[in-house]
């Protein structure tokens, strides 16, 4: 096939799938359905297209796409990153872009130039003049000449038949694309679409890059879109690693197990932000919705309501009169407020000391523009939450600042379900008041169904009241809500293994390994299942892997010592105590994980001294006192008995 080139803005590009519209400045897939592409994204296309088969340098290319701008090479970059995620073409794969390294990049695919009355009659023409052929010839036109080389009949008069023809034509093919289109709409309204995931929008320029602004508009996305029960909404754990530039949206939709997938590129300038965000269905990539939006940044809340109802409306979903206020209530109209909770919520939310540390002031100070910022308080709460179950904080230095923020966020919201979870976690794990966190955990699922967190923790309080087929159940929901959380697959193997069902507990620990092999907890629980049976060779490196990875997490070291002792190497099982009473004096280490050490070698008196030392530490740890297999020799002692009232288990 020759390839037709044309300068022209009066002519149409036919590619692969693709219809470039030059007139129009549309980009279609399948010629109907629209790809948003931004104005720098789709002149690039176009001057590609246009010089199709020819190397441009890179110099020319950012010369004339950026003719009065001076750039750097990363906004080329950028943009043709996003041609190519537009175009589905996977890393290393040239199509359609060839990379020509040391020079610039080439169009590679073959094209097809209409002007915009060929583009309705080209077809019949062709016939006409080459009725044996099975492919026609579409001659070469270079791009310097701007002349009407469009095929001509024999007879170069055109008679009044030929108009009626034409015009009959152009009407049958009107028709048919609008009845394709409606049908499609049809089709879109009937399709099961019942799961999204909203990714981290993209940057269109990556030198302006604000990853806390893209993290924070799938956040405040997917919060909007929970609003509605009909609707699966993932949560942001699952969906942050699909930051990528060059993420293809179809896989990570299938990765996640949704039906649909919300997917947008931003670009702010001064005052200003322009949003372009579409909505595809995951099974057969189609295109549901699109729309750009360019807008100052102060009216970005009314931006994302826009999108939320708008997606909702391409689902076919209506929400009911509670849901419906959630879904236009904002948690601040301050939008510099709203700005420092985003960036509060992409540093914590990495679940290292300092980042953590970095989002809590960043809530702080959102909570001094706007002292009701009730989502900057559950903020905070989650984050101190973290001090302490990772064992960096000791328990009573961060407890109560967070537990006084949960209840600061539900006298502000006592509906949000985010709130109720928080004071639910603080109930859990540092009142020790079941009940009060069962009440806590039982509203937030009455106020959303679907909410990820709340079916996770809710099944942990039930595993360690030892009801374990409600935790199981609870588990699996949360998995089936969140199936990319680590820590949601790993717990539900340790749920499994306090179950009594170990063989189903590796498994689940096994598949969360496949997810991120770099994960420390899976290690953790699969040490103590193997040191239950008696493997511990394999108990010990288990918990040695969990230590590497973890940094020397104190829990993991003490299942090293545990597993040791028990297997009566108690030689170094004490060199491993002395290895904790070193770290102690760096950082905090909790009591619990001596007395788990002291215990396997069968210093019972030591090992319920350090356990009443965690008890009036307030250790988060001793949650797992009743369930846990490793203080089954204790549970007729009557000091741990005392202790079981204690903590509310008997």
């Amino acid at each position: 096939m020759k390839i037709v080139m044309i300068e022209s803005n009066t002519h149409i590009y036919e590619f692969g799938d693709f219809r470039l519209d030059a007139a129009k400045r549309l980009l279609l897939k399948d010629a109907r359905e629209i790809v948003p592409l931004m104005p720098k994204a789709f002149d690039t296309l176009l001057y590609l297209v246009r010089h199709s088969g020819k190397v441009i340098e890179k110099d020319e290319l950012m010369r004339e796409i950026w003719a009065d701008t001076i750039v750097e090479e990363n906004n080329l970059t950028q943009n043709i990153s996003i041609l190519r995620r537009v175009f589905g073409e996977k890393p290393g794969e040239h199509r359609f872009i060839a990379t020509v390294p040391g020079h610039g990049y080439k169009f590679v695919a073959d094209v097809q130039v209409l002007s915009l009355a060929e583009s309705a009659i080209s077809t019949a023409e062709f016939q006409k003049e080459s009725p044996n052929e099975t492919e026609p010839e579409i001659r070469n036109l270079k791009p310097e000449t701007n002349q009407d080389q469009r095929p001509k009949t024999k007879n170069q008069k055109p008679n009044r038949f030929q108009f009626i023809a034409l015009a009959a034509l152009i009407i049958f093919s009107i028709g048919t694309i609008g009845f394709y289109l409606w049908r499609g709409g049809e089709k879109s309204a009937d399709a099961p679409v019942k799961s999204i995931a909203v990714l981290p929008f993209k940057p269109l320029v990556l030198e302006n890059r604000n990853e806390a602004l893209e993290i924070g508009m799938a956040d405040t996305l997917i919060n909007e879109l929970s609003s509605s029960e009909e609707l699966v909404v993932r949560p942001l754990g699952s969906v942050r690693r699909y930051d990528d530039l060059e993420q293809d949206v179809l896989q990570a939709g299938r990765e996640l197990g949704v039906d649909s997938v919300l997917e947008g590129t931003i670009q702010t300038a001064g005052e200003r932000i322009r949003i372009a965000a579409r909505l595809v269905r995951t099974s057969d990539g189609k295109q549901l919705w699109t729309e750009t939006f360019d807008e100052k940044f102060t009216d970005i809340f009314a931006v994302q309501d826009s999108i939320s109802n708008k997606v909702l409306s391409a689902l076919i979903l209506k929400l009911g009169g509670e849901a419906q206020k959630r879904l236009t209530k904002r948690g601040t109209e301050n939008v510099e407020a709203y700005q420092l909770y985003m960036k509060g919520r992409f540093h914590a939310s990495r679940l290292i000391l300092p980042e953590v540390k970095k989002g809590i002031e960043y809530f702080n100070q959102a909570i001094a523009l706007d002292p009701n910022y009730v989502l900057a308080y559950v903020g905070i709460a989650q984050a101190y939450t973290g001090f302490s179950l990772s064992g960096d904080v000791p328990a009573n230095d961060a407890m109560p600042k967070g537990k006084a923020a949960a209840l600061k966020a539900m006298e502000l919201d006592p509906n949000l379900p985010e709130a109720q979870v928080a004071v639910g976690l603080f109930a859990f794990w540092y009142d020790w008041d079941w009940r009060e966190a069962e009440r806590k955990y039982q509203r937030a699922l009455e106020l959303d169904p679907n909410n990820a967190a709340a079916n996770y923790f809710y099944a942990h309080l039930n595993s360690n009241l030892g009801r374990h087929a409600e935790a199981l159940t609870l588990a699996k929901r949360a998995r089936q809500l969140d199936p990319l959380s680590l820590i949601t697959n790993s717990a539900e193997g340790q749920f499994l293994f306090y179950a009594g069902q170990s063989d189903e507990a590796v498994s689940r620990l096994n598949k969360t390994l496949e997810l991120e092999q770099n994960f420390w907890h899976p290690h953790l629980v699969l040490s103590g299942i193997h040191a239950e049976k008696q493997k511990f060779a394999e108990a010990v490196g288990e918990a040695e892997r969990a230590a590497q990875i973890s940094g020397g997490n104190s829990s993991a070291v003490a299942a090293k010592g545990y597993a040791l002792a028990k297997s009566g190497n108690s030689t170094e099982a004490r060199t491993v105590l002395a290895e904790l009473q070193k770290l102690s004096a760096e950082r905090h280490v909790l009591a619990y994980n001596f007395a788990i050490i002291h215990n396997a070698l069968g210093e019972t008196e030591t090992a319920l001294n350090y356990l009443e030392k965690a008890y009036s530490e307030k250790n988060v740890l001793m949650v797992f006192l009743k369930v846990d297999p490793k203080w089954n020799n204790l549970r007729s002692e009557p000091r741990f008995i005392a202790l079981a009232k204690q903590m509310n288990f008997e």
